[in-house]
C-alpha cells in the first residue's frame, strides 16, 4: 500500500443522480425485455421500502438480479453496452467526474463501493475512472446468472464487512490510512460513513441529512 488516504464513493444517487438498478429495469421495460406492469409496480414498492430501511439487502438485490436470469451472457453484455451509451454516459454530472479526478490527482486510493451488482457497476466504474470496485456479486452457474447473490451483499453493514475484506486482501486496514473519505446519499450507508474520518453526505435522504446536521458532517450536491 502506497497511498495514505482512502477515498470511497457510493454510486447510486451519489456519483450518479439516479439509481442504476432502477434505470436498468426501466431500460429493459422500454425495450420490451421484461413484463412492464409486473416489474414496474414491484420495483416502486420495493425501492420505497428499501429507502426507508424496511426491505432487506438480499431481497432488494435479488429482485433486480432476477432481470439477468436465464439470459445468455453475450446477450446481456450487448444490452449493457447499449444501456451505458443511452442511459449512463449522457447523464454523468461533470461535478462527479471532477470530484473523482481531484482525489486521483491527490494520489488517493479511490474505490467505488456500491450495492449495485458487478454486472452493472463494472462498466460504470471504468467510465468514471475507477481502478478499484467493491460491488454485490451475482451468482453465475454454468455460464448464466442465477438471479441470486453470492457472498455478502455490499449494502448497509455489508459495506463495512466487504471493505475490511478488500483491504485485508491488500494487507491493509482502515486504520492504516491517515485519512479516509466516504461520499454517500443514503441512511443505508451510515455504518460505513461512521467508520471514516471524513464522511460526506451527497444529496442526502432526510434521515442522513438530519444525522449529518447533528454530527457536523458536510453536505454537498453533485447535480
Amino acid at each position: 500500500m502506497t497511498a495514505d488516504v482512502l477515498a470511497l464513493f457510493d454510486l447510486d444517487n451519489t456519483l450518479l443522480q439516479h439509481d442504476s438498478d432502477k434505470q436498468w429495469l426501466a431500460f429493459l421495460i422500454d425495450r420490451g425485455e421484461v413484463d412492464a406492469e409486473r416489474f414496474a409496480r414491484a420495483s416502486e414498492a420495493l425501492y420505497a421500502r428499501y429507502t426507508r430501511g424496511e426491505a432487506g439487502a438480499l431481497e432488494f438485490t435479488e429482485f433486480y438480479l432476477s432481470t439477468l436470469r436465464d439470459r445468455a451472457i453475450d446477450v446481456l453484455t450487448s444490452l449493457n453496452e447499449t444501456f451505458m451509451d443511452e442511459c449512463i454516459r449522457p447523464v454523468v454530472p461533470p461535478a462527479t467526474r471532477e470530484l473523482v479526478a481531484r482525489h486521483h490527482r491527490l494520489g488517493h486510493l479511490c474505490v467505488l463501493t456500491t450495492g449495485a451488482s458487478r454486472f452493472l457497476a463494472d462498466p460504470i466504474s471504468r467510465e468514471l475512472g475507477f481502478e478499484h470496485l467493491i460491488a454485490t456479486e451475482p451468482e453465475i452457474v454454468d455460464g448464466r446468472y442465477t438471479g441470486r447473490v453470492t457472498g455478502t451483499p455490499n449494502m448497509r453493514e455489508g459495506k463495512v464487512e466487504r471493505l475490511h475484506g478488500w483491504l485485508a486482501a491488500r494487507r491493509a486496514k482502515l486504520s492504516d490510512f491517515r485519512e479516509s473519505w466516504f461520499y454517500s446519499d443514503s441512511q443505508n450507508d451510515l455504518p460505513l460513513l461512521s467508520c471514516v474520518t471524513h464522511p460526506i453526505a451527497v444529496n442526502p435522504d432526510p434521515v442522513l441529512a438530519a444525522h449529518a446536521r447533528r454530527s457536523g458532517w458536510p453536505q454537498i450536491s453533485l447535480s
